[in-house]
């Protein structure tokens, strides 16, 4: 069994539901805290043992690679100033030399498109597929870190899904569960967003994969599912059967980042959790509610 060593990052879509901030600034660079939402997805890959990041983005996503990139300006003035704290603070956005991709999806058509984008830097061996506005937080386990244990142990494809309420099924990719082993579901099927009231469980997928080179060519077809678009969800489900497939439940806490109560909701959560910040935030939320 191979391992998984790349990881696909789709950021290439408008972030049209945070106009007009993202008319000029990309959404996966909207700060959550004091790092941008992209961040907090490479550092879960890293975390993974992710080996290298593949970014699908589309025009106007220059600040992306800028921002792993080196930042020579701002570093020497840093250390001009003996300021070793911030240098350190910028370490951890740079990205070695061969770490990182950058592939363009020129029309959007859908994540299983985007995803579809990668295929010449992935080659022919099984990835990881993240999506940055799902930010799931577990700071000790991550999310991919979890679903890493269990492709390891049971091989195939493995999706992260969490439990929602019934009335939002048509939403979502939805699992069909078969046999359950702790955290781990056996998928019999999936079907995307459902309607209403036909929804097969409400485990439903939350922006984590690790898919086989397989999926590839299914998504080459073209074909189209929900809304119109090469829905990635609808590729996976022709995988199962011939590979094997599993849900983990994340341990954890999700935000869901591409809403815009969920992002400030992050917020919230993510500065309670910083202790030179915390108790600020916490008077004033105590002071306004």
């Amino acid at each position: 069994m191979k391992p998984v060593r790349k990881a696909i990052f789709p950021v290439a879509g408008f972030g049209t539901r945070f106009l007009p901030a993202t008319k000029a600034v990309p959404k996966e660079m909207l700060p959550v805290v004091d790092r941008p939402l992209i961040q907090y997805a490479v550092d879960e890959a890293r975390a993974a043992g992710i080996e290298q990041m593949i970014f699908v983005t589309g025009r106007n996503k220059y600040a992306i690679e800028d921002y792993f990139d080196a930042a020579y300006e701002i570093e020497s003035d840093l250390a001009a100033k003996n300021k070793t704290q911030f240098l350190d603070i910028l370490e951890s956005t740079r990205l070695a030399p061969g770490k990182a991709a950058f592939v363009r999806q020129q029309q959007m058509l859908g994540l299983g498109h985007a995803v579809g984008c990668a295929r010449d830097l992935v080659g022919d061996e099984p990835f990881a597929v993240l999506l940055p506005d799902e930010l799931l937080w577990n700071p000790g386990n991550p999310c991919l870190k979890q679903m890493i244990a269990t492709y390891e142990n049971k091989g195939g494809n493995v999706v992260a899904v969490l439990e929602i309420p019934e009335d939002q099924t048509h939403k979502y990719g939805i699992v069909d569960p078969g046999a359950v082993d702790g955290a781990v579901t056996e998928v019999r099927k999936m079907v995307e967003k459902p309607a209403a009231g036909t929804a097969p469980s409400r485990l439903a997928l939350v922006g984590r994969y690790i898919l086989q080179p397989e999926i590839f060519a299914l998504l080459d077809k073209g074909e189209r599912g929900a809304g119109g678009e090469i829905q990635l969800t609808d590729a996976m489900a022709k995988l199962i059967g011939s590979q094997a497939f599993h849900a983990v439940t994340f341990d954890g806490d999700r935000h869901d980042c591409g809403d815009n109560a969920g992002f400030i909701q992050a917020n919230i959560a993510l500065a309670l959790e910083r202790p030179e910040i915390a108790d600020s935030v916490r008077a004033f939320i105590r002071k306004i509610v």
